[in-house]
């Protein structure tokens, strides 16, 4: 796998994570935690995770000390996201948030909106802002939408906005019409170092075309 290193230090890589890579471990050739690891010498640390279909910024530990504080960072909502996703339709509001109750199956590996709590259940909660709309000939009303995620549930920002109806596009698990990657993006990363504590973030933008 070609690695697109932002940066590294001897505590972690900042790397992009392109769509259909694994972020978690499996060969060389289609996990991108593998390929760092071999560039790291035998050792990686992952600590946060992208659905396969989705690229974008991603921050692995070099050392086991460096996983052990980006974990705790993730544990405390130290380690934040903003997502860019390109969604069907246009939503009735600009600026919103989302709260739902969600359940993960894990059998069908699909996430499903809930009306009320249960065991498995968990709350889900992220903001929105529409950055602009527009026509598709072959897809209709499109809008691309910035997101920034409160809590970090299996497939969160896709089963939340399917649920109102605007799947991402080239979702079909969750009901897009429409075929392809899946346009959703890890926008911005924002941590603090391991090493300094001094906050850190990084910012990288899709190549979608016409969005």
């Amino acid at each position: 796998m070609e690695l697109n290193i932002l940066y590294s230090d001897s505590e972690i890589f900042v790397v992009e994570k392109p769509a259909n890579a694994l972020s978690e471990e499996g060969t060389a050739e289609n996990s991108l935690a593998s390929a760092l690891k071999e560039q790291n010498g035998g050792y990686i640390g992952v600590v946060h995770r992208l659905d396969r279909g989705v690229g974008g910024v991603m921050v692995y530990a070099r050392t086991k000390s460096a996983a052990a504080r980006l974990s705790a960072a993730v544990q405390s909502h130290a380690l934040e996201k903003t997502y860019l996703a390109v969604i069907h339709g246009k939503p009735t509001e600009e600026h919103a948030t989302l709260t739902d109750l969600l359940y993960h199956d894990r059998l069908k590996n699909k996430t499903f909106v809930v009306d009320r709590p249960r065991g498995g259940v968990k709350e889900a909660i992220l903001d929105y802002e529409l950055r602009k709309a527009w026509d598709d000939p072959a897809l209709g009303t499109l809008s691309l939408v910035r997101i920034r995620l409160h809590t970090g549930r299996t497939h969160q920002i896709r089963v939340q906005f399917a649920s109102r109806s605007h799947p991402l596009v080239g979702d079909r698990k969750y009901g897009a019409p429409s075929h392809g990657d899946i346009r959703l993006f890890c926008h911005t990363l924002t941590f603090p170092h391991p090493k300094t504590g001094k906050p850190t973030s990084f910012t990288l933008t899709p190549d979608w075309g016409e969005e």
